[in-house]
């Protein structure tokens, strides 16, 4: 079996992507639960945004409901490198979900922005064993698997 060597510019990269998807996933559930018309306000919101949709209006409340907090442990796990691949994995059904109520609305634009992000976090998925550090390899416990 062949070693799975790696740069370390290379795994630089693949960290500083994985903590700005971490962030931006981090910012969007914290802002919704804790700022503005806080998370009720974000899911009112919702069903009126997609009022011209035939999603009923409960599952769109409850989904407006769920969303934010999904985001916020996305975010949290992809920052503190834990459970990596459920978060990108858990990301990656999320966006499947927005995307489905975003196609329903007609919304390209907003398609085009959560197709980018299915790329980013596929991209993610794809090099996590090669590039993510472990926590093991990043406090010295065993020696990481390159150079």
């Amino acid at each position: 079996m062949q070693a799975i060597y790696s740069t370390r510019e290379q795994r630089h990269a693949y960290l500083y992507l994985r903590l700005l998807t971490g962030v931006d996933f981090f910012g969007h559930g914290f802002v919704r639960i804790f700022t503005g018309t806080h998370l009720s306000g974000f899911a009112q919101g919702l069903v009126k945004s997609m009022a011209s949709t035939p999603l009923p209006a409960l599952l769109t409340l409850a989904t407006g409901y769920a969303v934010p907090p999904i985001e916020l442990l996305i975010g949290i796990l992809l920052l503190t490198g834990l459970f990596t691949r459920y978060a990108l994995t858990l990301a990656s059904l999320l966006m499947m979900i927005l995307m489905f109520g975003t196609t329903l609305k007609q919304d390209w634009a907003t398609a085009s922005t959560q197709l980018l992000y299915g790329l980013v976090l596929a991209l993610l998925l794809f090099a996590r064993e090669r590039y993510d550090p472990s926590w093991r390899s990043l406090l010295r416990l065993s020696k990481p698997p390159y150079g």
